[in-house]
């Protein structure tokens, strides 16, 4: 896995380099290579023949000169200077690049080292004029650990921020790289080594080879039972939600999927689904069980859920309706849980029943997501671009998936695949992510056929039993 740091956590690991005896100057020279690397790269593969350097007064500008004093006589370069108040460690790089200066934005690269990863307010006045002419200018743009405007800890840019091409990541990848608005303005992400030791910190990604290993080849001597059962109960407000979890259930690898609906959704879902076995109650023999997909949200739906927590003892998923009912009847109920809990709520699902705003959850998914499953002894799943997975102990983020999983019926779908990897024996934590990364690369899958804007659930489904092929087959795990 690749770990994502906080800005504190990039902080102290600085302050730990430099307390081992490497000098802050030290550690600027190494920056700075590491962007003259990266900006001599892209200068030979696209043939261009300028470099404009567009250097802050901060640390992030001193990276700047750094490496434009490095591509002096190699490449044609000149520094763009904002004026403010200069850094220690930037005043003394600025004053050893006796380069070219330039008074306008233009170049056939624009380097952005403006505002590092500190930021934490809007851009607002001169900066941000500054870069929208950056932005505007037409240049292949390289921005210089995080482009300037991007909250380092929580990806979110409240005013103007630089759209880069590519970001040279310094040391490790930053939570802001990937998070909120990280993913749309940040182009490609290279992160350079420049010798920060960062162990034990961040948090982690999962990567392909993370998910592939629940994969594992199958013995030929098993039968059904082999793979465990899940039980999908649905409601028939909104048939087609049963549909999607069931469809995903059946490609998870589980034996037995189960489907406890009302008769008359049962005899429309049969046609479709022949696989699945028909009943009107949960089987609280099953190993997972995902509630609440297309059920409305009234007292009833509460009390079944209620009962589920009092009484089961395998792996329960709540999704859709069962989070809006523990919205509006009351949470409490999950500290009485004799089962295994995943919620899968997305940001508003997961501020209603937190308590907390939409800004102050994106603000820190990561914090947010841990403080309620440790207080309720859950596992919570929260959705969005990227998703962040955690059981109060321990994290992970899968980013994979695009606009076409942006459609009603994705979340029923994740819940199916949710239910029926627990199913056949990972546990909750595990088989959230892992069926996260799954439906993503699905839909990434069917988007690359389809395009995302025409991608439909069946493409995904299709798509899912296309990837996970791929993994059994590739020697990846």
């Amino acid at each position: 896995m690749k770990y994502y740091l906080s800005n504190r956590e990039m902080r102290s690991a600085d302050a730990a380099a430099i307390a081992a005896g490497t000098s802050s100057e030290e550690l600027m020279a190494r920056a700075g290579r590491a962007i003259a690397d990266e900006v001599l790269r892209v200068v030979r593969e696209r043939g261009a023949g300028s470099v404009l350097f567009v250097c802050g007064t901060g640390n992030n500008g001193g990276d700047g000169y750094v490496a434009a004093r490095l591509l002096s006589g190699k490449v044609p370069v000149s520094v763009y200077a904002a004026e403010g108040r200069y850094s220690e460690d930037c005043l003394r790089e600025k004053a050893r690049y006796d380069g070219a200066y330039a008074q306008s934005v233009q170049g056939d690269v624009v380097v952005d080292c403006i505002f590092g990863t500190g930021l934490t307010r809007a851009v607002e006045g001169d900066a941000a004029n500054l870069i929208g002419e950056i932005n505007s200018c037409g240049a292949y743009i390289i921005s210089a650990d995080i482009p300037s405007g991007l909250n380092g800890d929580n990806g979110i840019a409240e005013g103007a921020v630089v759209r880069a091409d590519l970001t040279v990541a310094i040391g490790s990848p930053k939570l802001g790289h990937i998070l909120s608005d990280g993913k749309d303005v940040c182009g490609e992400v290279r992160v350079k080594d420049i010798g920060i030791p960062a162990d034990g910190m961040g948090v982690p990604l999962a990567e392909r080879a993370d998910v592939a290993s629940f994969f594992p080849p199958r013995k030929r001597n098993t039968h059904k039972g082999s793979y465990g059962s899940c039980c999908i109960v649905a409601g028939d407000r909104y048939m087609g939600a049963a549909a999607l979890s069931l469809s995903s259930a059946l490609v998870s690898g589980c034996g037995y999927v189960i489907a406890a609906v009302r008769e008359k959704l049962a005899l429309a879902l049969v046609a479709a689904y022949p696989q699945a076995v028909y009943v009107s109650n949960p089987d609280l023999e099953c190993g997972a069980i995902a509630f609440g997909m297309g059920m409305g949200c009234d007292e009833g739906v509460y009390d079944r859920l209620r009962a589920l927590l009092e009484e089961y003892e395998g792996c329960l998923i709540i999704d859709a309706d069962g989070i809006n009912a523990l919205a509006a009847y009351g949470v409490e109920v999950l500290g009485k849980a004799r089962c295994r809990v995943v919620l899968t709520p997305h940001v508003k699902e997961f501020s209603r029943i937190s308590g907390l705003s939409v800004r102050e959850i994106l603000a820190d998914p990561v914090r947010y997501a841990g403080d309620f499953a440790r207080k309720y002894g859950v596992c919570v799943h929260l959705k969005g671009a990227v998703t962040v997975t955690s059981d109060g102990y321990r994290c992970v983020l899968a980013d994979r998936g695009n606009s076409a999983l942006a459609k009603a019926g994705s979340g029923d779908m994740l819940s199916g695949l949710i239910a029926g990897y627990a199913a056949r024996g990972l546990n909750p934590f595990d088989a959230a992510f892992c069926a996260q990364y799954v439906l993503g690369s699905a839909a990434e899958g069917a988007s690359a056929v389809c395009g995302e804007y025409c991608v439909t659930a069946d493409d995904i489904i299709k798509n899912i039993k296309t990837f996970v092929k791929s993994l059994t087959s590739d020697g990846a795990q």
